[in-house]
């Protein structure tokens, strides 16, 4: 598995905008959270279970943090540098004025891996979020043949961050995240199911975009696991990595 300690929850969803119309690829960076349940949102560590874990993506070069709190209100990736294979990671909200839905989840993060860093090797994890701190190993891969730094793919890639759990990344309109209509899976293969609708109005970037699907840890099999994504213009399959 990714981590050492794991997370129980459901799945998340990273962003929700209406801006401007049209999906199509240029690059870009993710966009602010907003929700139609405003509340406040908890400060990082207080009121919420503290465990953070995550994964390696997108072959080796990116890498995803969950932690936990308000779903539409997603902490970004702010900070990152590394000294061999231990990465300072420092996660920030978006805006204290922000708006955010009173639901704890889990949410995930996504960020670039430093390069020098390599993902075949075990890597260290040095999170910092507010008040909160927590180191995440990750272990390493020999497949992983992405190098940090150098281009990515844009490809689907996912990771397992809990037993049952694990973490998509896919490329898109930063306020146009996959929505999970549904999820099976049974030995080591499984199914999600996302939404489709072609009315929906998405900013013109291209960001990665961290989706955690749950299934039942007592009837899937995460070793050489097979992923096989249906609808919202993602069909395809993913090998899930460790």
């Amino acid at each position: 598995m990714s981590s050492t300690s794991r997370v129980t929850a459901a799945l998340s969803v990273i962003a929700a905008a209406l801006l401007i119309a049209g999906c199509t690829s240029t690059p870009g960076s993710t966009a602010p959270t907003s929700s139609t349940e405003p509340s406040s949102p908890a400060a990082p560590g207080q009121g919420a279970d503290d465990d953070i874990e995550g994964a390696v993506l997108d072959d080796g070069r990116m890498f995803a943090v969950v932690t936990q709190g308000s779903s539409t209100c997603v902490p970004q990736v702010s900070d990152v540098s590394a000294e061999g294979q231990t990465v300072a990671v420092t996660l920030a909200d978006v805006s204290e004025d922000q708006v955010c839905t009173a639901d704890h989840a889990p949410r995930a993060s996504i960020g670039a891996l430093p390069e020098g860093v390599d993902p075949t090797k075990d890597i260290t994890l040095q999170i910092t979020y507010g008040e909160l701190s927590d180191d995440v190993d990750l272990d390493g891969d020999p497949r992983r043949t992405g190098a940090p730094g150098s281009a990515t793919e844009y490809a689907p890639s996912a990771g397992w961050v809990d037993d049952g759990m694990l973490v998509l990344l896919t490329w898109g309109s930063s306020s146009c995240p996959p929505v999970v209509e549904s999820v099976e899976g049974s030995g080591a293969e499984g199914t999600a199911t996302f939404s489709t609708d072609d009315t929906q109005v998405c900013t013109m970037d291209m960001a990665p975009r961290g989706t955690l699907i749950a299934f039942d840890e007592t009837t899937v099999d995460d070793d050489d696991f097979t992923l096989t994504l249906v609808g919202g213009g993602l069909d395809g399959t993913v090998v899930v990595r460790g």
